[in-house]
């Protein structure tokens, strides 16, 4: 049985923003926008390409920013944050992990999985743009089982 993640709660406290956000900076593309009821209003969201959504919530035990570390996958770091620029979004310089910690920088290999960039949503809400190119990747014993 397959187990996919599809939908993940972003906690915001002005959905309007947030949407012009995500969907005019950042690029995602709108799924659903409704009310439910007089008072719940529904709207997800997903990055191009992806499999999972999020849901802008402003009534959620969450506090409005409080989510860090959601990562987007995207296989050429330096497009995506040329895009993100350009779109007025305010994107940190990129960095890697080395042997002592985080060091500035595109990871010097360029290995998958080590080089990022971060932003956060009006709120505070932190993402981690992260380089995988998955044309560079062999299949895994897993996958070769699987076939």
């Amino acid at each position: 049985m397959d187990w996919t993640l599809e939908l993940i709660v972003v906690p915001v406290s002005d959905i309007d923003r947030a949407k012009a956000f995500y969907v005019q900076q950042v690029g995602f593309l709108e799924l659903v926008d409704v009310m439910v009821g007089e008072s719940m209003r529904v709207v997800q969201l997903t990055p191009p390409g992806s499999g999972c959504a999020i849901a802008l919530m402003t009534d959620t035990p969450m506090a409005p920013g409080s989510i860090y570390g959601l990562h987007v996958i995207v296989p050429d770091i330096v497009a995506a944050r040329s895009q993100l620029v350009g779109r007025g979004v305010d994107v940190s310089e990129f960095f890697h992990f080395g042997p002592k910690g985080q060091d500035p920088g595109l990871a010097p290999d360029r290995s998958n999985y080590n080089s990022f960039a971060s932003f956060q949503d009006p709120d505070g809400n932190t993402w981690l743009v992260q380089e995988v190119d998955r044309s560079r990747e062999t299949p895994s014993a897993h996958d070769a089982t699987d076939a």
